[in-house]
């Protein structure tokens, strides 16, 4: 599955590059980029791509900590029109929770979960699905310095995020980070996460709109249909995404878990000519490609993040997916091409 990202996500990208005194016009050369795709709003760019952008603009300013900038997130994110149903919505928790709805939207390579920490905080978890290459540590980072600029921005506060944690090893200078997120931040984590008060996540938007918020949805149900990510198959995949560390989901689970019937699940995907099993196996095989892409995780932990009951069942699936041994295709992956120099 060719995963992609909205042209309005990527402009705001290139014109945060651009301010940092990169042209713009020899960087998408370089990466190999139709830059005119940018003007058209309906347009998507390869996720692939777009880390290969990253990889170069990194290089050619010379800056590892590129992005780590809140000033720059503020005047440069834009998430179109998954910004504006938020606005809408009733509350930030709400705001964000139509955020992991609608994220597709934006790109169908990211994802994000709510996850409650105790009783009074919640994690808001970024990350990526079915890149073939490592995601470059920027493009992450700046994906969670965007999600709290939009924290500040839907609620019109200063939202202060108590940590931010980074899957990435500690950087050399951290200040750019702890400027940027003005909390405690933490390296070598298990995801990439912000967390927030539930007193920050519970209060009422000051743009709170019911007639709004129905317009806004029925806009984004259109392009979500457009784009093939309203369907039941797309549904029960986001479910398989999030439920797959705790170990092989059933059917029936993943059916509660989207309020109906096992039977009404089966026939739904059968008129999408698919199956659960059908969707699973491309679950994992795109979660495969993410994790084996990151040296961190050993085969095992690979296998059981893909909910595996064994390592033997996650060799033979790999061998099956991608002609090798999750070895073998783990070293192709971290093979890294020579960057394209500014020179």
């Amino acid at each position: 599955m060719k995963r992609t990202s909205s042209a309005t996500w990527v402009k705001g990208i290139a014109e945060m590059f651009a301010s940092q005194g990169l042209d713009m016009t020899r960087l998408f050369e370089a990466a190999g980029i139709d830059i005119a795709q940018l003007h058209k709003p309906d347009a998507r760019f390869d996720v692939e791509e777009i880390s290969h952008l990253w990889e170069l603009a990194v290089a050619w300013s010379g800056n590892p900590a590129l992005g780590m900038d809140s000033e720059l997130a503020s005047r440069h994110v834009n998430f179109g029109m998954v910004g504006y149903i938020m606005l809408a919505s009733p509350t930030l928790k709400a705001g964000l929770q139509n955020f992991a709805r609608y994220l597709a939207v934006i790109s169908d390579a990211a994802t994000f979960k709510l996850e409650p920490q105790g009783a009074q905080q919640c994690w808001l978890v970024l990350g990526h699905i079915g890149n073939t290459r490592p995601v470059p540590r920027q493009r992450q980072e700046y994906g969670l310095l965007s999600l709290a600029t939009l924290c500040r921005w839907i609620t019109r506060r200063d939202v202060q995020p108590r940590a931010a944690e980074f899957i990435f090893p500690e950087p050399v200078d951290t200040g750019p980070y702890l400027r940027a997120f003005g909390c405690p931040v933490r390296f070598n984590q298990p995801a990439t996460r912000l967390l927030l008060d539930n007193t920050d996540l519970d209060r009422t938007l000051p743009s709170s709109d019911p007639v709004l918020f129905d317009m806004h949805q029925r806009v984004i149900e259109a392009r979500m249909v457009q784009l093939g990510n309203a369907s039941t198959g797309h549904r029960v995949t986001e479910e398989i995404i999030r439920r797959l560390h705790l170990g092989e989901p059933r059917r029936e689970d993943i059916a509660s878990g989207l309020a109906m019937a096992d039977r009404t699940l089966q026939r739904r995907l059968h008129e999408e000519n698919t199956s659960f099993q059908q969707l699973l196996d491309d679950a994992r095989r795109d979660l495969a490609q993410k994790y084996l892409a990151e040296a961190r995780y050993t085969l095992g932990q690979v296998a059981d993040l893909l909910g595996f009951a064994d390592q033997s069942n996650f060799f033979r699936a790999n061998k099956r997916w991608f002609g090798v041994s999750p070895g073998q295709y783990r070293a192709r992956l971290l093979v890294t091409e020579p960057l394209t120099t500014a020179d």
